[in-house]
Order: structure tokens, then sequence, then C-alpha cells
């Protein structure tokens, strides 16, 4: 008893030091060095017009992308769930593939797909169709490594909860409609906030496999991730830690709508 005692607060303390020395030392390194020189700077850095575009870029294919991931996130988890169909378990493999492949590679196969050389990269370019290098190859490539985030939440909740309940409001005569909006979206609420956080959180943040395909044009395909990169070795170590603060805002953020999420469920 006494060394599980004694156990315990070493454990907290290490745990406490780590995440300190991981964690927090980093964080508070990028807020120190991006106001090095000022806040006059630290603004002109920030509300520079490529770093800005960079910002509503990397909003936009958010917006564009973490809906899509919601959405196949329900479809995935409704099917995989409530019925049994032939290649179930094939699906359910396929959906994790992105945790378990580089986004980089996956950047190198939409590459070699919608790329002038690739298999569909002749009949796009006969008709004038940009996919690479342009922003719906930047969408494509987020949507791949977010599209496990919301299956891996609600899946789990939608097998324990059942299709009880579903049965019983069809049997009353809930249409389609009716039975996801009353029944079954009530139920998976706070996990499908969660997997949205999550899916977010990784969207905003993508770096390998945008930087395949977007060609990191300033001021037209740059991302913010690629964006602290360009101003890196551009030595302009300020602005490249004025900009990253604010994907570290945009992380802390995600975290505590994380930590609320999940006392909620």
């Amino acid at each position: 008893m006494n060394r599980r005692t004694g156990a315990r607060p070493l454990l907290i303390g290490l745990a406490v030091l780590l995440t300190a020395i991981l964690v927090v030392a980093p964080l508070v390194f990028i807020f120190v060095q991006a106001l090095s020189q000022g806040w006059a700077v630290y603004a002109k850095n920030i509300l520079d017009p490529l770093t800005l575009h960079a910002i509503w870029l990397t909003a936009a294919v958010a917006v564009v992308v973490v809906p899509a991931t919601v959405a196949f996130g329900i479809a995935a988890s409704w099917a995989l769930a409530k019925f049994s169909f032939p290649g179930r378990g094939v699906l359910a493999t396929l959906i994790e593939i992105p945790f378990s492949v580089s986004p980089i590679i996956a950047g190198i196969c939409y590459l070699l797909l919608y790329g002038r050389q690739g298999l569909l990269g002749g009949w796009l370019a006969e008709h004038d169709i940009a996919i690479l290098f342009a922003l719906p190859g930047i969408i494509l490539v987020t949507m791949f490594v977010t599209a496990p985030f919301v299956v891996r939440e609600v899946l789990p909740l939608m097998r324990a909860q059942g299709s009880d309940q579903e049965q019983a409001a069809v049997t009353l005569g809930a249409s389609g409609w009716q039975l996801f909006r009353r029944v079954t979206l009530p139920n998976i609420r706070w996990a499908l906030l969660y997997g949205a956080v999550l899916a977010t959180a990784r969207a905003v943040g993508e770096f390998g496999g945008v930087a395949v395909v977007s060609g990191n044009v300033r001021g037209q395909t740059n991302t913010l991730p690629l964006h602290v990169e360009l101003l890196f070795n551009d030595l302009n170590a300020v602005g490249a830690f004025a900009a990253a603060t604010t994907l570290t805002l945009i992380a802390l953020v995600a975290l505590v709508v994380k930590a609320v999420l999940e006392g909620r469920r």
C-alpha cells in the first residue's frame, strides 16, 4: 500500500514534467519568438497579404472538408452499424487506410492520378479542369486524411446502441428523415461533434499531402502550414512564428472543445 501511495505522486510529477517539456515549453516558445520584436511587428506579419491569404485558404478548405467528412462519417457508420452486406469488413478496413498510409503517399497517389502524366491527366487537360496545384486538389487530399475521424467516434456508439429504437420508430410510421433527426442524431450528437472537432484540427494542420498537390504557390495554393515553412526558408523567423501562433490558437481551441465534449460524452 505504501509503495502504491509513494508511486502515485511520482508518476503524476513525471507526467506533469514531461507535459511541460514536450507540450507547454514549445507553445510558450512559439509566442515568445513571435512577439520578440514587439506587437507592431507581430501585427505586421499577421496582416501581411500572403499570410492573410494562407489563413483564408486554410479556413476555406476546412469549411468544405469538415461538413463532407461529417456526412461521410454518418453514412459510413450507419451502414456498418445497422446493416449487414457483402464487403462490410472491406469497407471498414478501407476507412482506416488514412491512418496507416502517410499523407505524402496519398498526395503522390493523387499526383499519379490527376497529374498531367497521370491516369486522368490528359482528359482533365483537354477539358481545362485543374485539380492539382489548385484548390480542388488541396480539398481532396485533406478529405482523404480526415475521413476516418468521425467514423471512429460515431461507429462504436451506434454499435453499442443497437437498432431497437430505429425499428420502433419505423413501426410507428416514422420516415427516413424523421428517423435520423429524432432518433439517430440525438443519440450520436456528442460523438459526432467530437469527431468534427478532431477532423477540423487535422484539416487545418495538414502539411504532407497538401505540400505534394498544392504546388506551394504564394498567394494562390499556399495553406497556413506551408506558409510557415516558406517563411522559415526566407529566413523570416519572426514572421514564421507569428503565422504559427494562428495554428497554435486553433489547436488550443480544439483541445478545449475536445475536453468539453469528452465530458459531455
